[in-house]
C-alpha cells in the first residue's frame, strides 16, 4: 500500500535522502507511512483505519498469546502442583496490556520483540531437548519414511511395534482400526 501510493521515503548516507516523497521529520518505524498512503486514495479515512487495524491487530495477538500460555500452564500442571498459576498469568497479561496502552509504542515494540525472541529460543531449547530425548519422535518418522518408501496404500502408526509406552490413545485408535477392517470383511 505504501509503495503503490508512493507515501514512502528512501535514506541514503547520514541526512539525505535518495527518495523523498513525504515530509523528513516522519517516524521510520510508526504508522504515519500507513495512515498516508491511506489519506491518499480515500481522504479522512488513514487515523482511523490505521487505529482500527491496529486495535484489532492488538486484540487477537493478546488472545492468542494468553490462549497458548493458558494451554502451556495445564500441560505442566499435569506434572507440577502450580497453585494460582492461571491467576498469575492473568494479572501478568493484563498488567502487560495496561503497559502497552501507558507507554510510548516503540517501547512495547521492544518489550514484545524480547518476548519473541524468548519464545523463539525455548521453543529451540524444547526442540533440541526433543531430539536428543525423545526417541519416540524418531521411531515414529523412521516409520513413516519406512512406509513411504514402501508405498501403502493406508498409513499406519502401531506404538507398540516401534517400541513406544504410554501411546494409549493411538493403541486404542489402532484397535478400533483392526476391528472396524474385521467387521468389513
Amino acid at each position: 500500500m505504501i509503495i503503490i501510493t508512493g507515501t514512502y521515503n528512501v535514506h541514503g548516507a547520514g541526512e539525505t535522502f535518495i527518495v523523498q516523497n513525504v515530509a523528513m521529520n516522519i517516524a521510520a518505524n510508526g504508522p504515519e507511512f500507513t495512515q498516508l498512503a491511506v489519506e491518499s486514495v480515500f481522504t479522512g479515512v488513514g487515523k482511523p483505519f490505521v487505529a482500527l487495524a491496529l486495535f484489532f491487530f492488538a486484540f487477537t495477538t493478546i488472545l492468542a498469546y494468553y490462549f497458548i500460555a493458558e494451554n502451556n500452564i495445564y500441560y505442566i500442571k499435569r506434572t507440577f502442583k502450580l497453585p494460582g498459576a492461571v491467576f498469575i498469568l492473568k494479572a501478568v497479561i493484563m498488567s502487560a496490556t495496561f503497559y502497552g496502552t501507558v507507554k510510548a509504542a516503540n517501547i512495547a515494540w521492544g518489550l514484545g520483540d524480547i518476548g519473541v525472541g524468548l519464545m523463539a529460543w525455548l521453543n529451540i531449547i524444547g526442540i533440541i531437548i526433543l531430539f536428543f530425548m525423545s526417541k519416540p519422535a524418531i521411531k515414529a518418522l523412521k516409520d513413516y519414511e519406512e512406509q513411504q518408501k514402501a508405498n501403502v496404500e493406508t498409513y499406519t502408526f502401531d506404538p507398540k511395534k516401534l517400541g513406544i509406552k504410554n501411546a494409549t490413545f493411538w493403541e486404542k485408535r489402532l484397535d478400533k482400526a483392526k476391528g472396524s477392517d474385521i467387521n468389513m470383511s
